[in-house]
Order: structure tokens, then sequence, then C-alpha cells
């Protein structure tokens, strides 16, 4: 029996960043038909049912993802505590993330450093992952991905390519 990995991306809001990380990753699982992958997402300050920012879905249109029908969500102990990977925005989230749900301590990461360590340490699992933080130290600047709201097309832009980027990394080497 196929396993199922569920990752988890977070962010502010829950209708830019994580909505784009989520909607990508189900576009990379469909292309490559890895049905062992499934993504959510959430925001430590969404208002849920909020719709996906309109540049922020114009933008993951172009990368191959579909923003039909999402909405926002708040991150809850229950829904951080479900997944299988936690993939947050900021280091902010990730503490926030871990405020609510500590026993997920060893899952969760911010997305930048999970794709560091996967890089660095050619890690297949997310048990890997956490193995490679005491091998591979942080970087001494934050490992964040900017929030584009508020500015202008070109940045929504930037944003969602690196997102893409680094999903696309983490999606092709861990698994559960």
């Amino acid at each position: 029996m196929l396993s199922v990995m569920h990752v988890l991306f977070v962010c502010n809001e829950n209708v830019c960043r994580s909505a784009t990380a989520e909607r990508i990753t189900a576009a990379f699982a469909e292309e490559s038909g890895a049905t062992d992958l499934v993504a959510s997402s959430a925001g430590t300050q969404a208002t849920a049912g909020k719709p996906m920012e309109k540049t922020a879905a114009a933008v993951l249109e172009g990368l191959g993802g579909d923003p039909t029908g999402f909405t926002a969500r708040a991150i809850t102990e229950k829904i951080a505590g479900d997944a299988d990977l936690v993939l947050t925005m900021t280091e902010d989230n990730r503490d926030d993330v871990l405020k609510l749900a500590p026993s997920q301590s060893k899952k969760t990461f911010t997305l930048k450093e999970a794709a560091r360590l996967a890089e660095a340490s050619g890690a297949t699992t997310v048990a890997d992952l956490d193995a490679a933080r005491t091998k591979h130290k942080a970087s001494t600047s934050p490992e964040n991905v900017a929030d584009p709201t508020g500015s202008d097309e070109d940045t929504y832009l930037t944003v969602g390519s690196e997102i893409a980027e680094l999903v696309g990394a983490l999606t092709r080497s861990v698994r559960s």
C-alpha cells in the first residue's frame, strides 16, 4: 500500500505564499503522477474563507497552478498535527506553528530551510531533514520567503517563482 505524505504550507494570511505553495505542489504532483503527495495550507492570521489574492492567483496560473476554488483557513493544532511535513514561509510562522503543535518540531521547517537541508544532506525523508539540522547549521540570515502583499506584479512573480523552485526541489527528493 502506498504511503501518502501530507505537506502543510503556512504563511500569515493564507492568500498568497502558502496558497501558491499548496497549489504548485498539487500541480507538480499531478504532472509527475505522484499520487503519494498531498498538499494543503493555512495561515497564522488567516480569515477563513477569504479567496486567494488576485495578483498571486494570476502568477500561480502563469506557473502552472490552479487557484480555482481556493479559500483561506486558519492554522489549528489539529491542522498542524495532521501533517507529515510542515513548511512555513518565515521563521516567525514556524515559531507560531510550534506554539500550537510542539509535537511537530521534528517535522516543521521554513520552506527555504527544508530546501537547503535537502540539498546539503541528500535527505529523502522528513526524518533525514530533521537529522540534517544538526549537521548543517542555519545560515546567519533568516530563511524566509518574502511577503509580496502590497507590492507590484514583478515582486509577486519573483516570490511565486522562488516558491515554485523551492517546492520543486523538495517534491522531487523528500517523501515521508
